[in-house]
């Protein structure tokens, strides 16, 4: 009898773990299927090492400007963490392990809005899409969300999922473009040409910039270019902010969702594709993998890739942890974050009990 393989067992190239080594970074990668978010990190230049932590169906990651805090969109909160280098370093259960260590500080409870991507703007403001209600909205301790922007088209703030709203690009500190998978206005319309309708909607202008997009996720601005990838075809494309038109960079065969870009190196996550589901049945795709490409921007070529045999099936989003190679985060289902204290100019860790 053959035996059965680990949780999250994976392969990947011999190039992976050199890159993320040389690139001094480490991922954060979302799988909602799964209830996970999983640190993936360079162990020395021939492995990697994953640490991968519940949080129910977790979707969009946010980092903070100043690389101190990340946040998590979950299933019905937003739950906000801070980065203690100091308390990684005296981890009781490993120290000296850890550069980095992300305690919960601050958990907003939005009820299940399916928030997909999830953004810090300016003065740390989070910005979300929420997709149930087909809008993008505010955070804040006043209530469960506040309507920021919303299609020309959403004549209503329903929980319809109406045009199936999902993606976010950010520029300046607030939201500049987004990604829906349609004009509809009435509860989920979205679904009956999913392939053919997808749109990119310019959040200042309302302006329609790029439309007949094959389920458009991912939307992102590198280097003053908008990307985005387009789920359905596994294309990453450059989108021409003035005219409209899209440029084919690199086609994966993969259903292509998150990425996020570290110097010259765009990582892009691809999914397996969901058995059962009539809008996975549409799609024409010879690639059906969980994996994490690392795609060297300039010239389109493939640096490494990591490939998942077992746990993970569906990746949302990736971000890239710069400057960190190996960071820990402790979610609120334990009790061990109780056991750190972080006050402005000192942390410690409060003493064990004997047992």
């Amino acid at each position: 009898m053959q035996k059965a393989l680990a949780p999250f067992t994976c392969k990947y190239t011999a190039q992976l773990p050199e890159l993320l080594r040389n690139l001094d970074c480490s991922l954060a990668i979302s799988t909602y299927q799964a209830g996970k978010l999983v640190f993936l990190s360079a162990k020395d230049e021939h492995s990697l090492v994953q640490l991968p932590r519940h949080f129910e169906k977790v979707m969009g990651i946010a980092e903070s400007a100043d690389r101190h805090k990340l946040a998590l969109a979950c299933k019905d909160e937003i739950t906000v963490f801070a980065d203690s280098p100091a308390l990684a370093a005296h981890y009781p259960k490993a120290p000296g392990k850890y550069d980095a260590l992300y305690l919960p500080r601050l958990t907003y409870h939005t009820g299940a809005l399916d928030v997909h991507d999830l953004s810090f703007g300016e003065n740390d403001k989070l910005y979300a899409v929420n997709t149930l209600f087909s809008c993008v909205m505010t955070v804040d301790n006043n209530y469960n969300f506040t309507p920021f922007w919303q299609p020309e088209f959403i004549d209503k703030i329903a929980s319809e999922d109406r045009c199936h709203l999902n993606g976010m690009a950010m520029e300046n500190g607030k939201p500049k473009y987004v990604t829906a998978f349609n004009r509809g206005n009435s509860h989920q319309s979205w679904r009956e040409n999913v392939t053919e309708t997808g749109v990119i909607i310019d959040v200042e202008t309302d302006e329609i910039i790029a439309e007949n997009l094959a389920m458009p996720h991912s939307p992102r601005i590198f280097n003053g270019d908008l990307y985005v990838l387009l789920s359905a075809t596994g294309e990453l494309v450059r989108i021409d902010r003035k005219t409209g038109e899209k440029t084919t960079i690199k086609k994966l065969d993969g259903f292509v969702r998150g990425m996020s870009l570290h110097g010259e190196y765009l990582f892009i996550g691809l999914s397996k594709l969901r058995k059962n589901s009539s809008t996975f049945a549409k799609l024409n795709l010879k690639a059906n993998r969980a994996a994490v490409v690392a795609l060297h921007l300039p010239t389109g070529s493939i640096a490494g890739e990591i490939t998942w045999l077992t746990s993970l099936d569906e990746i949302y989003d990736i971000h890239v942890l710069a400057g960190k190679t190996r960071p820990n985060i402790l979610n609120t289902l334990t009790d061990a974050h109780k056991a750190a204290v972080m006050i402005p100019k000192s942390t410690f860790w409060a003493a064990q009990k004997p047992k």
